[in-house]
């Protein structure tokens, strides 16, 4: 017998949602790794603040999917 059988079946909502924040965390992610490797990036910045920022939203990408593991499993 399957351990699921008691638990109901998220709503479309729900699915929608999760399927958006882990867009989002893709997004983030890809972003943060565009600006600290992408060497001739069309926006000025220095080299530390574009590390610096790329490492903000790597960070933040990995809180995101935190929040979203944790959500997923209520």
């Amino acid at each position: 017998m399957s351990k699921y059988v008691n638990e109901q079946q998220k709503s479309l909502l729900q699915r929608f949602l999760f399927v958006l924040r882990l867009l989002m965390f893709t997004f983030y992610l890809v972003a943060g790794s565009m600006f600290i490797l992408w060497k001739d990036m069309p926006v000025e910045l220095a080299r530390n603040y574009r590390i610096a920022f790329g490492v903000v939203l790597i960070v933040y990408s990995f809180l995101r999917f935190i929040r979203l593991v944790q959500e997923n499993k209520d």
